[in-house]
This record gives structure tokens, C-alpha cells and sequence, in this order.
């Protein structure tokens, strides 16, 4: 009896999970960026608005309410999105002007000479 229960626990431990495949395409995040990125509101993309985009660019949003709420508050935590009304992951939400032009323009440094900071005495 001990033997067959030990069998059956070696056969368990055997079997290997196939993991899935990673999906190729867009995160959420940056489906959302680009749904707002594409809007021309003035007050920015309500998340009503900003769920039917992504359901009519292919994604499942009654399935990944969650991932889209959550994906949400950490591009607004982030400083991407700019939320104009509501609070938390409702309202609207437009994209940040200051990622915006950070995106288009390098920075450029300008080496400073150590010599012409001294003060006067």
C-alpha cells in the first residue's frame, strides 16, 4: 500500500506543466498610451471611451477589467498619462506634455568649466 502511494506521488512530480506561450503584441500599457495618443479631445480620453478602443482594436476588456484599471494607475503613477477628471483609474486621462517632448528632443548637457564657479572674495 505504502509503495503504490509512493508510485503515485513520483508520478505526480513527473508530469512537467506546459507553459503558455507569450503573447505577441502589444502590453496593456502601451495599448492604452497609444489609444490615448491617437485621441484629439482637449480634456483628454474617458476610460469609457478608452475601453471601447481597445475592445475595437482586438482586446478582450470585459475579461481583463483588472489588468486595464491597474494598467491604468501605474502610467498615471508613471507621469505617461495626466488624469484631467476622476479619481483612482475613472475620469479621463490625456497623455503628459512633458513625456511628450522628452520623446521628441534629446537632451543635451552642457559641460560646465570648474574654474568659472569659484565666487568672489
Amino acid at each position: 500500500l505504502a509503495e503504490g502511494l509512493a508510485d503515485k506521488v513520483q508520478a505526480k512530480k513527473k508530469k512537467t506543466t506546459t507553459s503558455k506561450p507569450k503573447k505577441v503584441g502589444l502590453s496593456v500599457g502601451e495599448l492604452i498610451v497609444k489609444a490615448v495618443a491617437a485621441s484629439k479631445e482637449r480634456n483628454g480620453l474617458s476610460v469609457a471611451a478608452l475601453k471601447q478602443a481597445l475592445a475595437a482594436g482586438g482586446y478582450d476588456v470585459d475579461k481583463n477589467k483588472a489588468r486595464v484599471k491597474t494598467a491604468i494607475k501605474s502610467l498615471v503613477a508613471k507621469g505617461t498619462l495626466v488624469q484631467t477628471k476622476g479619481t483612482g483609474a475613472s475620469g479621463s486621462f490625456k497623455m503628459n506634455k512633458v513625456t511628450e517632448s522628452k520623446s521628441h528632443c534629446k537632451e543635451v548637457e552642457v559641460p560646465r568649466n570648474p574654474g568659472t564657479l569659484k565666487t568672489a572674495q
